[in-house]
């Protein structure tokens, strides 16, 4: 079948324009395109919001390089003027809020001016730039200067979704049919027997219609909850005197935010106070340049990126006063980008729909055929009736049902509803899928590169070891403060806390219980946390001392730096970071007396053995140094050597509990775990063999190591590594992009820092850090791990396999189905020129297969043989020889059964008297629906024998089996008059059970017959694992 479809092939991620028209006008018989295609991307749209896009940007281009000139002529021409409102004055607000929003968006510097700078806009909202906002003034700022929230499309009702079930044009045809029976029946028949045909073809419509509708609503409404979810972001904000975190959404006019490296700018405002801080506008602007704020250029605008540094800023403007609420408005339009396997399944479905037209239209002919011959046979030609038109017309009606049976449109929409259904799950596991593809790729992934710290530890950090004066200290509790007191003089203590309050972004805070919280990364939090331990307060250190300049930590630096002006005058640079590297930056140490004394060769081997030591512990270390200078400018530089080491602190992480157990899931599932760290080579070591990463043969490797290694020495190397230590993004990135175009790995990988992106972007599937993430890594990830836990990734392995594997499942039942209803139907006709599956019951039976069996099969949850089994490679064939040899198989029982009924049936049951043929009619249909029936559990597992594992405690699964056998005693025993059924003996519907039940020892036999397997070498030297009965 794959080399029909060759149309239908899309890359998993960032597919392009070409491949999605290609497959698009590929897709030739779509019973209901409007249902087909809602959840797939509209072209168009896409196209209009991209031209309207670049629009917005295009004009704040304009605002931002041409402002000065913009100023010139309203200076020249008069300022707008805005009346304030009765409400604003006596809110206490004293400036317009359009007013206030276009000082920013315009970047007016003289308006800006004109108004006080930020000290005078705080004062004209009514705010303290130490203390913000306060709570109880929120409701006020919200109806004067709005919400922070952006125009949304409005929700779709339920009716607009049994509309658009209802736009099936094999149902409509189908309707008027009915309409059209119902007039001939009354006018040949009477009332009420002339009704029933026609009624029951609209009311088995109204129930397809029904269900399909509740079925969409239900899964739109999932996606809804989703993607509230994907919109949430916590903002860090001062309200009433205290630092917390707020929802975006929650943000107001006068709030005070504090921005640091990775964040997205949530709001229009104005630079308060900061350090380097350096913004990326390209997502707003499209210009790539990053921007630095200051005072002289204080404007922030939202939706931009904070690409270095950090900073205060008061908000200015919210929600649809900012450019980018407008920009947001287009970035709604055009749906997302359609997953490979639902393009794929689109295939399939036409494919099958042209099979099912020919077969359709074959049946017809045979059937009008067969009729007129006999009319003529029996001279009978020149003689028509209106009884004549209604045959014609149930011909007709049957003829289309093959239509609605034979196109399998709900394959592509089984699809998004397993993926909706595995996207609900895996948030309730604390995984956040931000694209539809993702979780289906996941399934895929031969190869995991995780960060360590947050990822495979717990991220809560304590220092647990120290070198200072020459010794190494065991920290345990207050006991340590005492120790350290009495061995160390003051002196020494003071430079110490000096280092650690002064040379952090973090901050400490009173709660509302009184208590100190600190706000910071968990490295910093540790170092805080061990400076108040030993009696420092942080408070006063940053009353005492100014600071000058900062230079923030980032992955590429691995080192923070700030200068501060010394309360004696002097001026001192501290520096903090990776211990080698700053231990290479310093030349003196600082010895027992706080003196600065030289650092000879020797006793700098003696601390990187101490250094060492402590990573081979699985300690985190960090250096603390620091140097005076002479110059008391602002603008000093801050020097990269002639330090003076302070301390070598050692940092315990402990790594998380059930991570080792997750790590040995992978590797059983085909799945290797490579960890990527910009930690010491000894400290990744000592965790990756605590995780059960690094095994014996395994290499552990040095980012500069790594990045300076020929593509002949990578390609011999790559497969080996198990770690990777002391690397750059630049390295995770091409460690990916080797994976995945040197061995055609299937690549995840986790990343939590803004320089993470290019990395998360480049691999199949990028999960960012729910809680360590900045807001640019989450923006670039497919995936967002919310408790930044690695077993929550393996958790996402395991559904993405679920959601392949009961895709597969439901494809094959429904072939199976398929196949039997046009044989049966056309055989029959072409032999004794009637179908013996009515028009109402075929509608039963595709809804059986198509919406129900969806339900069924496509919500399957995972179990644990998923993960014994090796990924699915790319570009495999999705429709398995295991598959085709299950749907043949079924398909020849099924169709000999049916066929032994439909020609041979009187004789074999005895079956007589007026209403014989009637009762073999609906012991067919009956038949036919109970292997149908028995064939949906056979279908739970391609491969094992044992079919009922999980079933018991798959509610959905069990709720349609119910669902359907129940509807399928009333069709028979009540509704015989809208159905053609008539009701059954208990002989007889025993046999229609056991014909049906046949078909799971006959399972267990196709099961044993062996398929050809393509058993394909891994790169990493370990065959495909087994599969089948092997795992049975």
């Amino acid at each position: 079948m794959e080399r029909f479809l060759k149309d239908f092939d899309v890359e998993p991620k960032n597919p392009s324009e070409e491949a999605m028209r290609r497959w698009r006008s590929a897709v030739t018989i779509v019973k209901n395109r409007r249902r087909r295609f809602r959840n797939i991307t509209d072209l168009v749209q896409r196209s209009v919001a991209e031209r309207k896009k670049l629009k917005i940007q295009e004009k704040i281009r304009v605002a931002l390089y041409v402002q000065k000139a913009a100023i010139q002529f309203v200076d020249a021409g008069g300022r707008a003027e805005y009346k304030l409102s009765e409400e604003t004055r006596e809110a206490g607000f004293s400036i317009h809020p359009d007013e206030l929003a276009s000082i920013v968006r315009g970047h007016d510097i003289k308006g800006f001016k004109i108004h006080g700078g930020v000290e005078g806009i705080a004062r004209k909202v009514c705010v303290s730039l130490n203390q913000g906002v306060s709570t109880v003034d929120l409701p006020t700022r919200q109806k004067i200067y709005g919400f922070n929230r952006y125009t949304e499309k409005p929700s779709r009702s339920f009716l607009m979704f049994v509309w658009d079930a209802f736009q099936d044009l094999t149902l409509i045809i189908l309707t008027v049919c009915a309409v059209v029976s119902i007039g001939v029946g009354l006018a040949t028949e009477g009332w009420p027997k002339g009704m029933y045909d026609g009624l029951g073809i609209i009311l088995s419509v109204f129930l397809v219609v029904m269900v399909t509708a509740i079925s969409d609503y239900k899964q739109a409404l999932q996606f809804k909850d989703l993607d509230r979810e994907k919109k949430k972001i916590l903002i860090q904000v001062t309200r009433d005197g205290k630092r917390k975190k707020v929802s975006i959404y929650d943000l107001v006019v006068g709030d005070i935010v504090h921005l640091s490296i990775g964040d997205q700018v949530p709001a229009d405002g104005v630079y308060i106070l900061g350090y380097s801080l350096l913004i990326d506008e390209s997502s707003l602007s499209g210009e790539s340049e990053p921007v630095n704020i200051y005072g002289e250029k204080p404007f922030l605008l939202s939706g931009t990126k904070v690409q270095d540094g950090s900073g205060k800023m008061l908000v200015t403007a919210v929600g649809m006063r900012t450019e980018w609420g407008k920009l947001m408005e287009t970035l709604i339009e055009g749906g997302e980008d359609e997953t490979p396997l639902q393009v794929k399944l689109n295939g399939v479905a036409t494919l099958i729909g042209k099979i099912g037209l020919i077969v359709a239209v074959l049946t017809f002919v045979v059937l009008i055929g067969r009729y007129l011959l006999e009319k003529a046979l029996n001279h009978e030609f020149s003689d028509w009736s209106s009884s004549d038109a209604l045959t014609i017309l149930n011909y007709f009606a049957t003829a289309i049902t093959i239509i609605v049976v034979a196109v399998p449109e709900g394959l592509p929409l089984a699809v998004t509803l397993s993926l909706a259904f595995a996207m609900k799950k895996l948030m309730d596991e604390k995984a956040l899928v931000r694209h539809l593809s993702a979780c289906e790729t996941m399934g895929s992934a031969s190869c995991i590169c995780t960060d360590k710290t947050g990822t495979l530890t717990t991220n809560h950090m304590v220092v647990d070891k120290i070198w200072i004066s020459e010794k190494s200290i065991e920290v345990k509790g207050n006991v340590s403060e005492d120790v350290l007191k009495s061995d160390l003089s003051g002196r020494v203590l003071g430079i110490l806390l000096q280092a650690i309050f002064q040379n952090t972004s973090s901050t400490v805070d009173k709660d509302e219980s009184g208590r100190n919280t600190i706000f910071g990364t968990p490295t910093e939090s540790a170092l805080l946390e061990f400076g108040m331990l030993l009696g420092g307060n942080f408070d006063a250190q940053h009353r005492d001392f100014k600071i000058l300049k900062v230079q923030p930590f980032n992955s590429d630096r691995k080192k923070m730096s700030v200068l501060v002006a010394l309360p004696d005058g002097g001026v001192r640079a501290f520096c903090k970071g990776a211990s080698e590297i700053v231990l290479r930056m310093c030349d003196k140490v600082v010895d027992c007396n706080g003196r600065s004394v030289p650092l000879p060769k020797e006793q700098a081997k003696n601390v990187a053995d101490v250094i060492n030591g402590f990573a081979s512990e699985a300690l985190r270390t960090l250096c603390l140094a620091f140097i005076d200078l002479e110059t008391t400018s602002d603008e000093s530089s801050i020097p990269d050597d002639g330090y003076t080491l302070i301390a070598v602190v050692g940092i315990k992480d402990p790594v998380r509990p059930g991570v080792k157990d997750a790590v040995q899931t992978c590797l059983a599932a085909g799945i290797t775990v490579r960890m990527v760290t910009g930690d010491n080579i000894n400290t990744a070591k000592a965790i990756a063999r605590e995780c059960g990463i690094l095994t014996e043969d395994g290499v552990a490797i040095e980012g500069p190591e790594f990045r300076s290694m020929s593509p002949e020495r990578m390609k011999d190397i790559i497969p080996r590594i198990q770690v990777m230590a002391r690397s750059l993004p630049l390295d995770k990135h091409m460690l990916v992009t080797q994976l995945r175009k040197m061995f055609g790995e299937v690549v995840a990988v986790t990343g939590d820092g803004t320089n993470d992106a290019p990395a998360l972007h480049e691999a199949d599937i990028g999960l960012s850090m729910g809680i360590a993430g900045t807001e640019v890594a989450k923006e670039s990830a497919d995936v967002i791990i919310l408790d930044d836990n690695f077993t929550t990734i393996v958790n996402v392995a395991k559904w993405g396999r679920s959601v392949y594997i009961n895709i597969q499942k439901f494809v094959q039942f429904q072939l199976t189905v398929n196949i039997v209803a046009l044989v049966l139907n056309f055989v029959s006709a072409c032999i004794s020129g009637s179908a013996p599956l009515t028009a109402v019951q075929l509608l039963w039976v595709n809804m059986i297969m198509d919406t129900l069996g969806a339900l069924a099969l496509a919500t399957e949850p995972p179990n644990d043989g998923l993960m014994k089994r090796s990924p699915v490679g790319r570009n495999v064939s999705f429709i398995t020889k295991a598959m085709w040899r299950n749907i043949i198989g079924q398909s020849i029982y099924q169709l000999a059964v049916l066929g032994v009924l439909n020609f041979d049936g009187k004789q074999l049951l005895k079956l007589s008297g007026s209403d014989a043929s009637d009762t073999l009619n609906t012991l067919i249909f009956n038949a036919f629906v109970f292997c149908q029936v028995f064939n949906e559990i056979n279908s739970r597992d391609i491969e094992k024998i044992n079919i009922f594992r999980g079933m018991f405690r798959s509610w959905i699964f069990l709720a349609v089996m119910v669902c359907t056998v129940t509807f399928q005693v009333i069709i028979v025993e009540f509704l015989g008059a809208f159905a053609s059924t008539v009701p059954l003996s208990w002989e007889l519907w025993l046999l229609s059970i056991l014909l049906g039940s046949v078909s799971i020892p006959l399972a267990v036999i196709l099961k044993c017959i062996p398929v050809e397997r393509d058993i394909t070498k891994h790169h990493d030297g370990y065959d495909a694992l087994p599969t089948g009965e092997a795992l049975a």
